[in-house]
């Protein structure tokens, strides 16, 4: 395939779902779980739900960067941005993720200087134009974003910039579905790996899932057919009692990982004995801080962050959104006193969020569930 339209061919779609079908086992129910939000974006904007029987289930995962990070590093960004003479770039779907006391534009209003960035070198590129300010990077995601982090701060020692630092909330994939396979509240059948970062760490790191929990996971890509493709595949593989990991998206991952890439993060960045993830609390090695080689950039050693934990408003329920256990529309403030306008959680903030997959994309299919409920 070369062009885009042939990943939206509507009769392809067809075909994939009705060998889908004939794969379902009569009586059985099936739930999987797309780990990224991309994944999800792309099932309710192109209604792929519909090409699905009603026996399998797709749930979410914790795949979306933005909504995994803790109202406590908000406030802990918002602390280095009060100080003197600091500027503060973050991505823009950083911009609203509330925090206890508001958000990066709220806290503007009040006299910060947080500003938005695209990439990592443009914070760098400020820090040069602005030798007298401390500019610091919010650095977020998974594996996906870490290594252009990594870039920016090996380019920012070789050029010796002193002015120029990262908080770093980096992430990794792999602890937080090792939480969710031990979660008590969901019992899965398969999963959606993570096409995006899987182009940077491969397929390897997902076979212990296949091997210590018997569940089969297909890396996907993000156009419909791609999607589609991949429960084929799952269901192809629990219809044959295998539990292995496939590569659906091989035109764009490597099943060793980008070594380029991975080179970067382990010469800038090790893992944390711990971080708390929002719905998720407390997972141990499960996301990376600066080396002591780059104490120098790094924001919490030179800004001594509190760290206060936060909790969520009680109203909230993303924890349960992002471990799968809910659907987006059983939260009882979505679409309501939570909306993109005014978020109460992460999962409504950002492009990958559930709740505005479902907010944006998915009340055809909320109406469905409702007239399926009636009946």
């Amino acid at each position: 395939m070369r062009f885009v339209d042939e990943f939206r061919d509507a009769e392809k779609a067809r075909a994939l779902s009705a060998k889908i079908t004939a794969l379902c086992e009569p009586g059985r129910q099936y739930k999987i779980m797309e780990v990224c939000g991309g994944h999800t974006h792309t099932i309710y904007k192109h209604g792929l739900e519909d090409y699905l029987p009603e026996c399998i289930t797709l749930v979410h995962g914790p795949g979306c960067p933005v909504c995994v990070i803790p109202m406590g590093r908000i406030d802990d960004a918002i602390h280095i941005a009060r100080r003197p003479g600091v500027l503060m770039t973050s991505f823009g779907d950083m911009m609203r993720v509330p925090g206890s006391g508001g958000n990066f534009f709220d806290s503007n209003a009040e006299g910060t200087n947080i500003r938005m960035v695209y990439s990592p070198l443009d914070s760098l590129k400020i820090a040069r134009q602005n030798p007298r300010l401390r500019v610091v990077f919010m650095a977020i995601g998974f594996e996906t974003t870490s290594p252009s982090t990594a870039m920016t701060l090996l380019r920012a020692k070789a050029e010796g910039l002193t002015n120029f630092s990262v908080f770093c909330n980096h992430v990794t994939i792999v602890p937080a579905i090792k939480a969710i396979l031990d979660s008590p509240d969901l019992r899965l059948d398969g999963f959606l790996g993570p096409g995006h970062v899987s182009t940077v760490i491969g397929c390897r790191p997902y076979e212990f899932i296949a091997r210590d929990y018997g569940k089969p996971v297909v890396v996907a890509g993000f156009e419909p057919l791609d999607i589609l493709q991949s429960v084929y595949l799952l269901m192809r593989q629990l219809a044959q009692g295998r539990a292995e990991v496939e590569n659906q998206y091989a035109r764009v991952v490597p099943w060793d990982g980008n070594p380029v890439a991975l080179d970067a993060i382990t010469r800038t960045m090790q893992l944390r004995p711990y971080f708390e993830w929002r719905g998720l609390g407390f997972i141990s090695h499960s996301a990376m801080r600066l080396r002591d080689e780059f104490a120098a950039y790094d924001a919490e050693r030179i800004f001594e962050v509190p760290g206060v934990r936060v909790a969520d408003p009680k109203a909230c329920q993303c924890g349960e959104v992002l471990k799968g256990v809910l659907k987006p529309w059983e939260c009882k403030v979505f679409g309501t006193a939570c909306t993109p306008e005014t978020p109460i959680g992460t999962c409504m903030v950002s492009p990958e969020g559930a709740c505005a997959a479902y907010y944006n994309f998915g009340r055809f299919s909320r109406q469905r569930v409702r007239e399926a409920s009636r009946a």
